[in-house]
C-alpha cells in the first residue's frame, strides 16, 4: 500500500493517514537533512497524525497506540531554518516526533507530504523552511500552540512563570538553575524506587536549554531527563534514574537563584569532609581551564582550573571518543587545543570551547587502554584514570579452548591512509530492550555485551582500533549505531546477537551469520572461525536485509551466537568461559579477514 497526503493549510492542520491503528512500537527513525526527509519504521501498523503548530513553529507527528520504550531523544539539524528533531513518549500510548524550526521561520503546510510504503514504514517529505515576513506567524495562530509537545520550548517568563535554565552535576549532588518565580518544589519516588521525580511547580523550560537528558554516573544516578507538563500553572519535572533505590533526595533553595538537590544515602555521595560544609554551588563567573597533563607514568590525566567547577562525562556515540563536559568554563588564552601523546596510554586529547560557557575535553585512549574512574580530588582538579587492559589474547580455559583458538592471532595489515584499522563492534539490544529471552529467563542483551567487550579487548591488543556502540546496559536505536560506524570511517562492522525460537523447540541450536552486500567474505570468515573454535552447530551463512547491514558503508555482518531457547546453546551462552571462547573466535575471524583483504 502507498499513501500520499498533504497537511491542510489551516491554523492547526491535522492529518489523518489511513493505515491500521494497532498497538505498535517505534523501531527506528532518522532525518536526512540533504533531502529534508524523515524516515521512521514501527513494529506493527500505525495511523500517524500531524500538526503544524505556532509559537514556536514546529511540526508534530503523533503515532497513536505506539510506545517508544526509551528516554527522550534529540538530534540537531544542520540546515538553514531547521533547529532540531525530538522523539519521545508524549502519552502512555502515543509516541511523538517533533521537527522544530528556528525562530523566524515557518513551513508551507501544503508542501508537507507523507508516504506510507506500508503500515509500518513511513517517509515524511518537508519543504525548505521559509522566513516569516513582517512578523507574520505564517498563517498559524499562537493561541492554538500545544504546550504538551515533547521538547517544545516554552516562552521565557510567559504568564509570569519561572524558568529552568540549566541542570548541573556538582561534587555534592545536582543544581537546578532557575530564574523568575518558582511556586514550589516537590520530591517523590516511583513505586519501585528506581526513579526520583523533582517537580518544579510554576516553571517552564528555557528555550536556551539544549540538552534535556544527560548521563550522570555519579551520586548513585545513572542519568536525568527533563520534561514539561501542560498543567496550569506549568510544572517542569526532573527525573533521576537511580542505581541505588535506597537513596533519599532532598531539595533546598539556593541564595544564588536555584535549587540544590542532595542525596542522603552516604553510599551515593562523595565525601565533603566536615558535615557542616555547605553544598557546592557553581559560581556565575566562568572558571578557566589552566592545564591538562598526563601524569603518574601515563596512568592519569589531570585537568586543573583556577576555581571550583562541575562536570559530566561519557562516551560520545557519534565519534567513539570519551568526552568530559565542564559547564561555566573557558579555556585559558593560548591553550594547546590539540595534544598528542606518542607511545603512551593516550593517542590524543582535544580541547574545545563548545560555547562561551562550556568547555569540552575529548580523549582518545591508545590500543589496550581503558578509561577508568573520573574523580575530583579537590574542587579545582579532575583526574581521569587510564587502565591498561589485562585481557589475554587466548581463552585461558583449556577444556573449552580447542586447538584453533590457541594459535597466535593473525597480524592485520594497516592501510596507508591511517595508522590503524578501525572495527566497530555492535552488541545488540540493551536497556529496556532485552532482545530474545530464553530458557531460565536468559536475556540476549546480557550475553552479547560481555562477548562484544572481550572482542574489543582482543582487537585492541592486536593493534586494531575497536569502537563499541554501547559499553553498558543501555538502549540505543538502530540509526545511531550505523551513524557511528559511518562517521568513524570503519573498515568493517560486526553486530553480535543471540537467536531465539519458540520455547517448545529446544532442539533448535547453532550459529547463523548474516550479510547484505559486501559482507559475504567477512561473514564466512567469522562463521568458520566460530565453528572451528566452539564446535557449535552450523546453521549457515545467509543474506538478509537487516537495517544495520543495509545502511553501513563498509562490509558488515550480523552474528547470531546461538539460541537462548536451545537446550544445548542456552547453558553454554550463559557460561562466562564459553562467552570468552566465542569472543576469541569472533575476534580471530575479524583479524583473519583484515589480514587477507587489506
Amino acid at each position: 500500500m502507498r499513501v500520499c497526503s498533504w497537511l491542510l493549510p489551516t491554523a492547526i492542520a491535522v492529518l489523518l493517514l489511513s493505515s491500521p491503528a494497532n498497538a505498535a512500537r517505534l523501531e527506528s527513525w532518522r532525518f536526512d537533512a540533504n533531502e529534508n526527509r524523515l524516515y521512521f519504521t514501527t513494529q506493527g501498523g500505525v495511523q500517524p497524525k500531524a500538526q503544524l503548530i505556532a509559537n514556536p513553529t514546529r511540526l508534530t507527528i503523533d503515532l497513536p497506540g505506539t510506545t517508544l520504550g526509551r528516554p527522550l531523544q534529540e538530534q540537531a539539524i544542520a540546515k538553514p531554518g531547521f533547529d532540531s528533531i525530538r522523539v519521545g513518549q508524549f502519552e502512555s500510548n502515543i509516541t511523538r516526533l517533533v521537527i522544530e524550526l528556528k525562530p523566524g521561520y515557518t513551513l508551507n503546510p501544503q508542501a508537507v507530504r507523507f508516504h506510507g510504503n506500508s503500515a509500518s514504514e513511513w517517509v515524511v517529505e518537508l519543504p525548505n523552511p521559509e522566513p516569516i515576513a513582517n512578523g507574520s506567524d505564517g498563517g498559524l495562530n499562537a493561541r492554538n500552540s500545544d504546550r504538551r509537545a515533547i521538547g517544545a520550548p516554552s516562552n521565557p517568563g510567559e504568564g509570569g512563570a519561572g524558568l529552568v535554565e540549566n541542570i548541573q552535576v556538582t561534587p555534592d549532588g545536582l543544581f537546578i538553575r532557575t530564574r523568575g518565580n518558582v511556586a514550589a518544589v516537590e520530591v517523590q519516588h516511583s513505586r519501585d524506587r528506581a526513579q526520583v521525580y523533582i517537580d518544579v511547580r510554576g516553571a517552564t523550560i528555557s528555550t536556551q536549554l539544549r540538552s534535556r537528558q544527560q548521563m550522570v554516573a555519579r551520586h548513585g544516578v545513572k542519568r536525568f531527563t527533563l520534561s514539561e507538563t501542560n498543567n496550569s500553572p506549568p510544572v517542569t519535572r526532573l527525573t533521576l534514574e537511580l542505581e541505588n533505590p535506597d537513596a533519599q533526595w532532598v531539595a533546598s533553595a539556593s541564595n544564588l537563584g536555584g535549587i540544590v538537590l542532595l542525596p542522603q544515602d552516604p553510599r551515593a555521595t562523595i565525601s565533603r569532609g566536615s558535615s557542616s560544609s555547605p553544598p557546592s554551588v557553581p559560581s556565575d563567573r566562568p572558571v578557566t581551564i589552566r592545564s591538562i597533563d598526563l601524569e603518574n607514568s601515563g596512568s592519569q590525566l589531570s585537568i586543573r582550573s583556577d576555581g571550583p567547577f562541575t562536570y559530566s562525562s561519557g562516551w560520545d556515540r557519534s565519534t567513539g571518543v570519551y568526552q568530559i563536559t565542564i559547564p561555566g568554563a573557558q579555556l585559558a588564552s593560548g591553550a594547546d587545543r590539540a595534544q598528542r601523546f606518542p607511545n603512551s596510554s593516550l593517542l590524543w586529547v582535544r580541547l574545545k570551547q563548545a560555547d562561551p560557557q562550556t568547555v569540552q575535553i575529548l580523549v582518545q585512549p591508545a590500543a589496550g587502554v581503558r578509561i577508568g574512574t573520573l574523580t575530583q580530588s579537590n574542587p579545582e582538579t579532575l583526574s581521569l584514570a587510564l587502565e591498561r587492559s589485562s585481557t589475554t589474547l587466548n581463552p585461558p580455559n583449556r577444556n573449552l579452548a580447542n586447538a584453533p583458538s590457541n594459535r597466535p592471532f593473525p597480524a592485520p595489515t594497516a592501510q596507508n591512509r591511517r595508522e590503524r584499522l578501525v572495527v566497530v563492534v555492535d552488541p545488540g539490544h540493551g536497556g529496556r530492550d532485552p532482545g530474545a529471552v530464553g530458557i531460565g529467563g536468559l536475556q540476549e542483551k546480557n550475553i552479547v555485551l560481555p562477548i562484544s567487550q572481550q572482542v574489543v579487548s582482543i582487537l585492541e591488543q592486536n593493534g586494531v582500533q575497536a569502537v563499541i556502540t554501547r559499553r553498558d546496559d543501555r538502549e540505543i536505536d538502530l540509526p545511531p549505531r550505523v551513524q557511528l560506524a559511518n562517521r568513524v570511517n570503519a573498515d568493517i562492522f560486526v553486530s553480535i546477537h543471540a537467536n531465539a525460537i519458540d520455547m517448545s523447540r529446544p532442539d533448535v541450536n547453532g550459529i547463523e551469520t548474516y550479510y547484505y552486500a559486501s559482507g559475504d567474505r567477512l561473514a564466512r570468515t567469522i562463521h568458520n572461525s566460530i565453528l572451528q573454535t566452539t564446535r557449535a552447530g552450523d546453521r549457515g551463512v545467509r543474506q538478509a536485509r537487516f537495517y544495520v547491514l543495509r545502511h553501513t558503508a563498509m562490509p558488515a555482518v550480523l552474528v547470531e551466537v546461538g539460541f537462548v531457547t536451545g537446550a544445548r546453546d542456552a547453558p553454554r551462552l550463559a557460561d562466562p568461559a564459553y562467552q570468552q571462547q566465542m569472543a576469541s573466535a569472533i575476534a580471530r575471524g575479524i583479524l583473519q579477514y583484515l589480514q587477507q583483504n587489506r
